[in-house]
């Protein structure tokens, strides 16, 4: 479901006027000092659940001990603004936020340093078993055979996902002389060059590095990215670090190559279940763990503060809110004209992003007809954040899009055409990597809603919703047929099929709406009839 922009409100406080601002948990007072030396705010540092009257406060700071929910933001009806000084925003509410009207913004770059540092403190604390040499000591032993340690020179680090923190991860070990070998699908070849990395396929990663860390979200793709199967290709010996999401390293699996040693050490910062104290992993001495501490640095929690301390300050005297959680402020009337394009981009995004597989280096989109009179800067900005939402491991939205995609290397343009091709409105996005490119053409009819019109060359017309399967096949008789009995024979049901061919027994793509998600082994099992070239799912 579309999230509503933040609506302006009519009781907006003038530049002229004073803003109250509510800061509910514990934060830097230098990190705060935007807010409590500007003469046109009034900050209150006081919990919410400890403050008598609500009513009149513009904007509400929180870090993760105060949890705002719908009943807090009744109570706060001239509330603006909602900040997170950090990355999660679990303890908001966003979407009783957006129905209000209230923009919510958090601190995405706040923690990057201390996170990156963290990870490089616990890959030199494997190294040398620092933590457990310590324990020796402190418990009268001076054992000094038991602790004898590997260098880093000349190690190979293998880093999956690599954004801001695989980045900073990245600079610090060519200081130690390391080599630096990223597995992230959506890097390009331009960007590692400039970082000085290596890139490489996840099983080359595994195979060939002597310590993985990784930096990704936790999705359905992620979890349990290092499994069974997937730390069998590592190297005998190998450390493995997660400062990033629990979950990311199967822990069953974790606990097995411990077992048998082929896991020579692990440092965790994050766990499956927090409070991790009963965790069976805390019982082997070649595993260390810090509890959930990446993040907490003097530095990165004053970083966090200003951050959004500026953030609110900025909207609250009329401009953008860079690191907005939901859409950015816009009249009531400009939302609706553009709400149903919005869900249409959104989509034309997902779609982009799970179509290219490999790293893009440019975006273009074309709006042609009616659309063509609306604000389609933030139509573009939609379909670069529907594009990026799945490949990095930052929240990103309508806002920040553009300067992600910038700090990606990715540029984008966007470009206006009278010639609709005989739909009232059209849009084409474009998406160029390093040795091919994908298009997709969408419109909206109002009696049908979104429409994906045209795949590349090939024209089809489907609603882009739920669990889609495309399919590029030879345009030969039976190809149906042998695609719907391996469907059925994993009992994936077809709701809708749409066929697009430029020539008879020519190239064609097929795409599939089913009833449940995909896994691989379905997959697998349609690129093994001949005439299938390729299958994906897409996930809308």
């Amino acid at each position: 479901m579309i999230q509503q922009p933040a609506i302006e409100r009519e009781e907006r406080t003038t530049a002229e006027g004073t803003y109250r601002v509510l800061v509910s948990d514990s934060m830097s007072s230098e990190g705060l000092e935007p807010l409590l030396k500007n003469q046109q705010v009034e900050c209150v540092q006081q919990s919410v659940h400890e403050t008598k009257d609500l009513s009149d406060y513009d904007a509400l700071l929180v870090r993760s001990a105060t949890t705002v929910t719908a009943e807090v933001m009744d109570s706060m009806p001239k509330l603006k603004i909602i900040a997170r000084a950090g990355v999660g925003v679990d303890n908001i509410e966003i979407e009783e936020a957006t129905k209000r009207g209230i923009v919510v913004v958090n601190a995405p770059d706040g923690n990057t340093i201390s996170t990156a540092e963290h990870t490089f403190a616990m890959m030199i604390s494997l190294a040398r078993k620092i933590p457990q040499a310590t324990a020796s000591v402190k418990s009268g032993k001076w054992d000094r055979k038991a602790f004898q340690g590997t260098e880093l020179r000349g190690k190979q680090l293998g880093i999956i996902g690599f954004g801001r923190i695989g980045s900073e991860l990245a600079k610090r070990a060519h200081g130690f002389d390391m080599t630096v070998t990223v597995y992230d699908p959506f890097l390009t070849k331009e960007r590692a060059e400039k970082m000085g990395v290596q890139t490489g396929e996840l099983d080359d990663v595994l195979a060939e590095s002597d310590i993985i860390t990784v930096h990704t979200p936790l999705t359905k793709d992620t979890k349990g990215l290092l499994g069974m199967e997937n730390i069998k290709k590592t190297k005998n010996g190998v450390f493995l670090i997660n400062c990033a999401r629990g979950g990311i390293i199967d822990e069953g699996a974790l606990k097995y190559y411990l077992e048998t040693g082929h896991v020579a050490g692990a440092a965790l910062d994050v766990y499956e279940e927090e409070p991790a104290t009963d965790n069976e992993l805390l019982q082997f001495s070649q595993v260390i763990s810090t509890p959930h501490i990446a993040a907490s640095t003097k530095e990165a929690q004053l970083n966090v503060a200003a951050q959004v301390s500026e953030e609110v300050l900025q909207f609250l005297n009329g401009l953008p809110a860079l690191n907005s959680i939901n859409l950015p402020t816009m009249s009531k009337e400009k939302f609706e004209s553009l709400q149903p394009y919005y869900e249409l981009t959104k989509k034309m995004g997902h779609i982009l992003s799970q179509s290219m597989k490999t790293p893009v280096q440019e975006m273009d989109v074309h709006y042609s007809g009616e659309v063509t009179d609306l604000e389609t800067s933030v139509l573009t900005r939609a379909l670069i954040a529907g594009f990026l939402s799945t490949r990095i491991d930052a929240p990103v939205n309508d806002v920040n899009a553009s300067i992600i995609a910038k700090e990606r290397g990715i540029s984008y343009g966007e470009k206006h055409h009278s010639n609709a091709l005989g739909y009232s409105n059209l849009i084409k996005a474009t998406v160029h990597g390093e040795d091919r490119t994908f298009t997709v053409h969408g419109t909206y009819v109002k009696e049908y809603g979104p429409r994906i019109v045209r795949i590349n060359d090939f024209n089809v017309d489907f609603y882009p919703t739920g669990h889609l399967i495309y399919i590029q096949h030879t345009d030969k008789p039976g190809v149906i047929g042998k695609m719907g009995q391996k469907l059925g024979e994993y009992q994936v049901n077809i709701a809708t099929m749409q066929v697009g061919r430029k020539e008879e027994g020519g190239d064609a793509i097929m795409m599939l709406a089913v009833d449940k998600e995909p896994d691989s082994r379905v997959l697998n099992a349609l690129t093994s009839i001949e005439e299938i070239k390729l299958a994906d799912k897409i996930e809308l």
